[in-house]
């Protein structure tokens, strides 16, 4: 604890993490291990996979290959330091640290929701528009929407991690949770968080309600047009196309939904704990697994691969 203007601010806070069940400790760090190895395999294959495969150049593997990265910097920004706090009694991160946390964790999973939108756009033009499909979505529109993704996302979590920076914290100092995470963050504030609460209802409202509408939008304009599609084979393959990332939606915004959009107010340690393994470990875990099962690309390219790499 640090003194400024005789008030004791926090320098370091402690992650509750799972503490309440210290007897589930060795399976719960059994089980988040796995999925975080997973996660990080999974991902870094399908990286690759992408990357040296020129087959696979086209804009919804482009956008797949953001999809992994971002999984990795989500599970990469908690897992480290969870696993951790499983091994010991008691787990500290200093404040700096804490605000980094907060800052790769916020962008990569906003970054997610947002990407999640553009694919769908991208299913969208492909089987609704697929004459026209190769002009909309070029090399140069894919790499803008892409990079349009990642520099908005930043921004807008540049813009809450420095509100969050502006707040004292004056004790306690135990965050409810096992990573750091706005909502709890707040809950510790000795300073008016009125502002900040506005910023996230914003953000409630742009990431969950408005990209949850506009891919339901996209979809039901895919839908409407695989029905419409003479043949049962053109309908399969149409369909086959969308269903992995339809899949991974589902999940998120399940996991996004169900924790988030609500007030700071109506905060619940064990919801946001279960969410947060949701969106953390277990999607990222997830998704690679969802798009190489049932694609049979990917799955051709980590064929090659691992040939290559054998050779």
């Amino acid at each position: 604890l640090m003194s400024r203007d005789n008030q004791t601010l926090v320098t370091e806070f402690i992650l509750q993490g799972f503490s309440e069940h210290p007897e589930y400790h060795v399976l719960l760090f059994s089980c988040f291990f796995s999925l975080y190895s997973v996660a990080l395999t999974g991902n870094i294959l399908i990286i690759l996979a992408i990357a040296f495969n020129p087959g696979l150049h086209t804009p919804m593997y482009f956008f797949l290959f953001n999809l992994a990265t971002m999984d990795i910097i989500c599970t990469s920004s908690v897992m480290p330091k969870a696993l951790e706090g499983l091994m010991s009694e008691e787990s500290s991160i200093s404040y700096g640290g804490c605000m980094a946390q907060l800052y790769f964790l916020t962008w990569s999973a906003s970054s997610e929701l947002l990407l999640l939108t553009v694919m769908a756009y991208d299913r969208y033009a492909a089987i609704c528009h697929p004459l026209h499909y190769s002009t909309t979505m070029s090399k140069a529109f894919c790499s803008k929407l892409a990079t349009g993704v990642w520099v908005l996302c930043a921004f807008n979590t540049a813009i809450h991690t420095g509100l969050m920076l502006r707040l004292n914290f004056c004790g306690p100092n135990v965050i409810t949770h096992f990573f750091c995470e706005v909502p709890p963050l707040l809950l510790l504030s000795c300073s008016s968080t009125y502002v900040n609460s506005i910023m996230i209802v914003l953000a409630d409202a742009f990431y969950g309600i408005l990209n949850f509408l506009m891919t339901i939008v996209s979809y039901g304009f895919i839908i409407s047009s695989i029905l419409k599609m003479r043949t049962t084979e053109g309908k399969k393959k149409a369909f086959s196309t969308c269903s992995s990332h339809l899949i991974v939606v589902c999940m998120y915004y399940t996991a996004v939904f169900y924790a988030y959009i609500s007030p700071v107010s109506s905060y619940s340690a064990e919801k946001s704990k279960l969410a947060g393994v949701l969106y953390t470990m277990l999607s990222p875990t997830l998704n690679p697994l969802i798009y190489t099962l049932r694609n049979k690309e990917v799955k051709a390219a980590l064929r090659k691969l691992f040939s290559f790499s054998r050779n």
